[in-house]
């Protein structure tokens, strides 16, 4: 195992992993409050996407520090946090160039969101997930674009719902990207190949 793997392994880390993806879901549930609140009920597990990618990752991480993996949740976040990740970045740094200025919590979100798209992938060596949790994971991820584009139930930056058509378009291109990064991973361990964190 490289030394890499050998810190991602470590439960102390495992730990400090837990506690942020904790901290950063609730902040993320509240950030989404005002929409929540206008949210007909059936689309409120739709519209949170990057608190509840986040979460997914609360499953994994406890998941490892319980000495087991739960392969659907790992299969649900590596492919929502890469795609809400890079989502929250690209839209921030739109924001930016739109309105001018995003304040610190636009740079906060562009630094933790670009972490959370790379904590997912990171792990995905100590995945378990097959094939058909990848293909259940899809179907969720491209069913929430139909509810936040076809519904209109996206996250609201102001600015930029001029740009809606093309918001959409670019995230349905990052769902195709994150299930064939998912897809790849379940491929390439397919045999056992994991490194193993217990």
């Amino acid at each position: 195992m490289s030394l890499i793997y050998t810190y991602l392994a470590d439960r102390r880390f495992l730990l400090l992993l837990l506690f942020i993806n904790i901290v950063g879901t609730l902040y993320g549930y509240y950030w989404y409050e005002s929409q929540l609140v206008v949210t007909p009920t059936i689309f409120i597990p739709f519209v949170p996407d990057s608190p509840t990618a986040s979460l997914f990752f609360v499953f994994v991480v406890a998941a490892f520090l319980l000495r087991t993996n739960w392969p659907l949740f790992e299969a649900l976040a590596i492919i929502t946090l890469f795609k809400y990740g890079i989502w929250a970045v690209v839209m921030n740094f739109l924001s930016l160039a739109v309105i001018g200025d995003i304040g610190w919590q636009g740079y906060m979100l562009i630094g933790s969101h670009a972490a959370m798209a790379i904590q997912g992938i990171l792990y995905a060596p100590f995945y378990k997930m097959k094939l058909w949790h990848v293909l259940v994971a899809a179907a969720w991820t491209l069913h929430n674009d139909v509810i936040d584009y076809v519904f209109m139930q996206y996250p609201k930056y102001p600015g930029l719902e001029i740009y809606i058509k093309e918001i959409g378009y670019f995230t349905f291109w990052l769902s195709v990207i994150g299930i064939a990064i998912a897809m790849y991973y379940a491929r390439r361990f397919k045999h056992g190949n994991q490194l193993q964190l217990y």
